[in-house]
């Protein structure tokens, strides 16, 4: 496979445990990350692993708390080496725990850079299996208004209350 079938990429914000459960059930198909519409280079590197607790205000004066865990990686190719296998990558993630503390239901973020061009940051869609390999399509990962995300859930949380199956009897739909 050399590239994601887009039709098959989640646009979801996947946590770190989501990411190595799949991985434990696949340890030698090699791990590919894809940003930008190209895989990473077989020779990346995972450089770092950080775990974050932040704090602050959003932009309605609203107090915000979260974990965040950051997996840099270095997209370089080196000699004949291929794409690093999932068993190597979950094996790289459980080291970090041993001096690190990363929950697994935190906010995933990637930071990627080739080493020439400055680090961006993405998110991770859910893993897909296919050709014998693991691909995890990375988004970048955009600014956001919270209190607007959190009014926009709430929406889709009344639609689909009011509009699916069990409601659609009852004349909201209608």
């Amino acid at each position: 496979m050399n590239a994601i079938d887009n039709g098959k990429i989640q646009e979801d914000d996947i946590s770190l445990g989501l990411l190595l459960d799949t991985l434990a059930g696949e340890k030698d198909a090699p791990l590919v990350f894809y940003y930008n519409g190209q895989p990473v280079k077989p020779g990346y590197h995972i450089t770092e692993v950080k775990a974050g607790q932040f704090s602050g205000l959003d932009c309605g004066a609203n107090p915000e708390a979260w974990t965040e865990i950051f997996i840099q990686l270095w997209d370089i190719e080196e000699g004949d080496r291929t794409h690093m296998p999932a068993g190597r990558f979950y094996s790289i993630i459980r080291k970090v725990t041993e001096h690190v503390q990363l929950d697994g239901s935190a906010k995933l973020t990637f930071e990627v850079s080739d080493g020439v061009r400055p680090m961006q940051l993405y998110c991770a869609a859910t893993p897909i299996l296919s050709a014998g390999a693991v691909y995890v399509a990375l988004s970048p990962r955009p600014a956001s208004c919270k209190p607007r995300d959190r009014w926009l859930a709430e929406e889709n949380s009344r639609a689909a209350a009011c509009c699916g199956p069990a409601a659609a009897t009852g004349g909201c739909c209608a």
